[in-house]
């Protein structure tokens, strides 16, 4: 077997064994919040490696892992009305405050850059992560849907611009943002969308608790933060001088270039849901 085709094989069930994960983790309350409190912690625990190895920062990973972890079990009891919700809140500022009195003794070399990128790793990934019941999760109950259609939206609107641009980019050659992805062309952008937006009136035609419009106004939040999100990480690496975030996920590089998209498309996708509602 080729080379080639080994990296095929091993892309395809990589990606077969983390799409099983998300759907069938997303189908209970319970599991849908370990899967993504999980996937928050290792994704801050990448950040944070990729910040000490190329920014000379020495984040505490475990610490800074550990309040992804406090913040999404805070939001996700709170979302289900549980009393002690206030108790997880209180337990997650706790972290954060040891994260800035503990530089007074960890004799850093560079305080300052520890702080700002520790917090910006919180807000960047942390929050998101935490925030994503609030579509899904109330005091009556936990509907599945709208996360597993927030990721559906993730994945077409991905394929449909790989293979729009793959068949169109030498007929339609313009670039979407060259110099951060060069790679990403309009038309792949375009392809891409337009395929999400049948991908929503599929859905529609399963679920009517939004109304049609409503789910391709979900699908295009989706597409043009789904994007933006691509984009912010290819800028962030390509400060960094690397092509893959990490190692993890054979054949798909690390917990970042997995879940780029959704860091910016689920607060886009609450506001959304806060407007339409």
């Amino acid at each position: 077997m080729s080379a080639g085709m080994r990296n095929l094989l091993t892309r395809s069930l990589t990606g077969l064994v983390y799409v099983v994960l998300l759907v069938v983790c997303s189908l209970n309350p319970m599991s849908a919040f370990a899967f993504f409190a999980l996937v928050s912690a290792a994704t801050l625990w990448e950040f944070s490696t990729l910040m000490n190895a190329f920014q000379r920062a020495e984040i505490s990973r475990p610490i800074n892992s550990l309040a992804g972890i406090l913040i999404a079990s805070a939001v996700w009891l709170y979302s289900a009305g549980a009393a002690n919700a206030r108790a997880m809140f209180a337990l997650y500022g706790f972290t954060l405050l040891y994260l800035l009195v503990s530089e007074l003794y960890r004799k850093s070399r560079n305080p300052l850059r520890n702080w700002s990128l520790t917090f910006a790793s919180q807000i960047y990934i942390a929050l998101p992560f935490a925030l994503l019941p609030t579509i899904s999760v109330t005091p009556e109950g936990y509907t599945w849907v709208y996360i597993l259609a927030l990721f559906i939206f993730i994945w077409v609107n991905d394929s449909g611009a790989y293979v729009a641009g793959s068949l169109l980019h030498n007929v339609f050659p313009a670039k979407l943002f060259e110099r951060i992805s060069p790679k990403k062309s309009w038309v792949g952008s375009i392809g891409g969308a337009v395929l999400t937006l049948v991908a929503a009136y599929v859905l529609y035609r399963f679920d009517k608790s939004l109304s049609l419009l409503q789910w391709l106004g979900f699908a295009l939040v989706v597409v043009v933060f789904g994007t933006w999100g691509d984009l912010v990480e290819s800028m962030l690496k390509r400060q960094l001088g690397i092509k893959d975030s990490g190692k993890v996920l054979p054949g798909h590089g690390g917990m970042l270039d997995r879940f780029d998209s959704v860091l910016l498309a689920i607060p886009a996708v609450i506001i959304y849901f806060v407007v339409i509602c």
